[in-house]
């Protein structure tokens, strides 16, 4: 096993790959409060469709990270976060507590570099 952080076997890259999809950490934090349906996720983070919540739901359990709930209603189904989601919630929030901080820094940073040189703008000007 290896330290290296960049080697693809690495658990801190297992870690990075996890958290580098939006919508993973987006949901992770919507279930902190406990258990929700699907309509009810979708209600709390806006902007994600039907598709992308299952498809990210799907992901999260199969990586152990939230469990489905299905209930004696057929129609009735829950996500909750695992004892393993639930060591996410730190990471996540430093991130975040850190966008807060820096993002503007960075949202300058991105503007400066698309109006600096107009005939070769970065890919996402």
């Amino acid at each position: 096993m290896t330290t290296d952080a960049l080697l693809a076997d690495c658990r801190a890259r297992l870690a990075f790959d996890l958290l580098s999809n939006t919508w993973n950490a987006v949901v992770l934090w919507a279930l902190r409060d406990g258990p929700r349906r699907p309509v009810e996720l979708r209600e709390r983070i806006g902007g994600i469709s039907s598709k992308v919540l299952t498809e990210t739901l799907r992901r999260l359990q199969f990586n152990g990270l939230v469990v489905r709930q299905a209930h004696s209603d057929a129609a009735r189904v829950e996500y909750q976060l695992t004892v393993l989601g639930q060591t996410l919630l730190a990471p996540i929030d430093a991130v975040g507590a850190w966008a807060f901080e820096h993002g503007d820094a960075v949202m300058a940073a991105q503007e400066a570099a698309c109006t600096s040189d107009p005939q070769s703008p970065p890919p996402t000007c």
